[in-house]
């Protein structure tokens, strides 16, 4: 259990001041001109050591990914981008960051700027998101009017400008360089790798692309080292995270916490627990829609972290979970995300432009249980075609799903298929 005095996000519910005073009294933007002082090598190496993962749903060691921007600039200028798209459903903790702690984001995004040698950042926010959009301009503004953006920000002698860019409201955009198009004014559609953002993003120059929450919690652990962050957690599995609740149990919320917490502690100590208690759980969505379901048999030794996810054939995505009783339709749950998936595809490769369509029509005549009982499988062998098969995740995001619901539920599948044939709707009830 995470204590108070370790939350990186100290107004997550808007209990206290959102203002630049108030962010300072809180202990943000506390001698930022000294951090960037110690110099970017400095920096990039403290971020590497904490273990810090991206936290937009990918995991990539943001260090790492730092490091990857040109040392010299060879004329072109740098940018850092900031995804605050935030369109995976169920995933709504970037949102509390922008609303309530908009200062920790801003300061992160100077320093973070100043370690990759970028004078300028975009942050690309998510359309629907008015009233977040409004309460993070108000608090650019005051930054710019207290001289901790703009000329010699902070006194650090660096100059930087940040940019808030409002989305249209598209899934597609989260994908980084789908993001960087549309910010560059086009339509938000993946682009070919490589070459890579680190060598030609935004307007064809030198980007990194990071998650909200991965660079607003990067001041805190600069001012507390890297190994406090590092003492959250598993090996590999570091620091705290925002994650989320939503769905059956009996208070949805969003909190802090330590990584690598059993599901079940997560869920009692901060969800209140399983609508129905525990043994009314039928399965869970760790990280967002694009994770693959998992049944409540795989969810008792279940940890919330990177690596037990992967190894367990599911993703921790956001750590945004999605947890669903024993009332819950589960294919018809899955459907819905393959019509959103569907609706969302940009249509630029085939196999997600045609299979998105494709998977949703089967999933139609599985819901009401007018599908043939081989055409699970041949269900299962389509979004093996369309999984890593296209330029970016979407397609993977919307086979995912599905893989999972027929691994652990083909059984309800196929009960259902008979129970339309022989005319007894009601055995679906009874199993």
């Amino acid at each position: 259990m995470l204590q108070d005095q370790d939350r990186i996000f100290t107004n997550l519910y808007g209990m206290h001041d959102r203002t630049l005073k108030g962010a300072q009294a809180r202990g943000h933007w506390d001698g930022t001109a000294g951090i960037i002082e110690k110099g970017r090598d400095w920096i990039i190496q403290q971020v590497k050591d904490s273990g810090l993962r991206g936290r937009g749903g990918a995991g990539f060691p943001t260090g790492l990914k730092w490091s990857f921007m040109p040392k010299e600039s060879d004329g072109r200028p740098a940018y850092l981008v900031i995804n605050a798209d935030e369109s995976e459903p169920a995933t709504c903790k970037d949102r509390e960051i922008m609303r309530h702690d908009p200062h920790t984001l801003i300061e992160g995004a100077l320093i973070a700027s100043f370690a990759m040698n970028a004078h300028a950042s975009y942050i690309y926010i998510r359309g629907e998101y008015i009233r977040e959009k409004e309460a993070l301009q108000n608090a650019i503004d005051e930054a710019y009017d207290a001289g901790m953006l703009g000329k010699n920000a902070c006194g650090s002698g660096w100059d930087f400008d940040l940019y808030l860019h409002h989305g249209a409201g598209a899934y597609i955009c989260g994908e980084e360089t789908a993001l960087l198009e549309s910010l560059e004014g086009r339509k938000g559609m993946p682009r070919m790798k490589p070459p890579f953002p680190a060598g030609a993003g935004l307007y064809g120059c030198p980007t990194t692309v990071n998650n909200v929450e991965s660079i607003a919690v990067v001041p805190t652990i600069l001012r507390r080292g890297p190994d406090w962050f590092s003492s959250f957690g598993r090996p590999n599995n570091h620091g705290t995270k925002l994650m989320a609740l939503t769905g059956h149990v009996n208070n949805p919320c969003v909190f802090e916490e330590a990584m690598s917490m059993p599901v079940r502690e997560i869920i009692e100590r901060h969800g209140g627990g399983i609508r129905g208690g525990w043994d009314n759980l039928k399965a869970i969505i760790p990280g967002g829609a694009s994770c693959p379901v998992l049944p409540k048999d795989a969810l008792e030794d279940a940890i919330m972290d990177f690596d037990w996810m992967r190894e367990n054939k599911s993703s921790f995505g956001t750590g945004c979970m999605i947890v669903m009783d024993q009332n819950t339709d589960v294919v018809k749950a899955i459907w819905r995300l393959a019509k959103f998936f569907k609706h969302e595809s940009c249509g630029q490769c085939t196999p997600c432009r045609e299979g998105t369509g494709w998977m949703m029509r089967v999933m139609d005549r599985l819901v009401t249980g007018d599908a043939e009982p081989e055409e699970i499988d041949m269900l299962l062998d389509v979004t093996k075609q369309v999984e890593g098969h296209t330029i970016c995740a979407l397609g993977d995001a919307a086979a995912w799903p599905i893989q999972g619901l027929i691994r652990h539920f083909r059984e309800e599948i196929e009960d259902r298929i008979k129970a339309k044939r022989t005319g007894r709707m009601g055995a679906m009830a009874a199993e």
